[in-house]
């Protein structure tokens, strides 16, 4: 799918970064199911893009995303359409998958309000930036619902047991600030640098040696079900794959001539 053809959000590659802009800002970019096709259609084109090295997804106005759209909610209640509220749920399946493994890390730039499912999109990123009036909130409690979109596998796995059990049980929006505290988030500005600091953040990974990255993001996820042993045959292949690229001789010449290496991926 091209970068324009894209009705619900608009995608751009630019320096290396790919950027993914939730685009219902009237919503607060709340999710259809024709807006979570159209993000597994972007997150596929910018996965497999070879030019992409980091993907950044934001949202338009002032709400990164609000979960499911209440409205569409309300009417899939009253036709008992349970076909398409089972799509709209499920494609945090594909979603997920497409960010977790995809060989780009993922950056997730709260710009505002993220919520439900919207807030477990965000943490199915593999980093967080928010901007400091950014609120994140698992709020499905409210509506008498459970928690999807893998709420139940990222929370936990960032915040401990009990902490996630607070934030389900409570339905409680947290500030940034907090969120930070709690591990939600990586980093906390002021809303008016949180593009500026997004780009420079994704610039800082975009310039790292891609073999190596790719191999640092699988090894992070793969430590939290392997053994110590697995780790370090794990950690043995990669470093020697990494021995034999192009970028590892540019960082050995760089280190002698006192520069800065440039890494072309090769």
């Amino acid at each position: 799918m091209a970068e324009g053809a894209f009705s619900n959000l608009t995608v751009g590659i630019e320096s290396q970064i790919g950027t993914i802009t939730l685009n219902r800002p009237d919503r607060l970019n709340a999710f259809t199911v024709e807006m979570v096709d159209e993000l597994t259609d972007a997150l596929r084109m910018l996965t497999q893009a070879a030019a992409v090295r980091v993907i950044v997804v934001t949202g338009a106005g002032r709400g990164f995303c609000a979960g499911a759209d209440i409205g569409v909610l309300k009417a899939l209640v009253e036709r008992g359409d349970e076909a398409t509220g089972r799509r709209l749920v499920d494609g945090a399946r594909t979603v997920g998958t497409l960010i977790r493994e995809a060989p780009q890390p993922v950056i997730a730039s709260l710009n505002g309000v993220a919520a439900g499912g919207g807030a477990n999109l965000a943490l199915a990123c593999d980093l967080r930036i928010a901007a400091e009036g950014a609120k994140l909130g698992q709020v499905f409690v409210r509506l008498g619902l459970h928690p999807d979109w893998g709420g139940t596998y990222f929370l936990p796995r960032l915040v401990g047991t009990a902490r996630a059990l607070e934030l389900f049980l409570s339905g409680e929006l947290v500030g940034a600030d907090r969120a930070l505290e709690l591990g939600l988030v990586n980093r906390v500005v002021p809303a008016e640098r949180l593009a500026e600091a997004t780009r420079e953040w994704a610039r800082q990974i975009a310039l790292a040696p891609p073999a190596a990255v790719r191999r640092v993001k699988r090894a992070v996820y793969r430590s939290a079900r392997a053994t110590l042993e697995e780790m370090l045959d794990d950690e043995l292949e990669a470093q020697l794959i990494c021995f034999g690229t192009a970028d590892f001789r540019e960082g050995l010449a760089a280190f002698d001539e006192k520069r800065e290496p440039h890494f072309t991926g090769r």
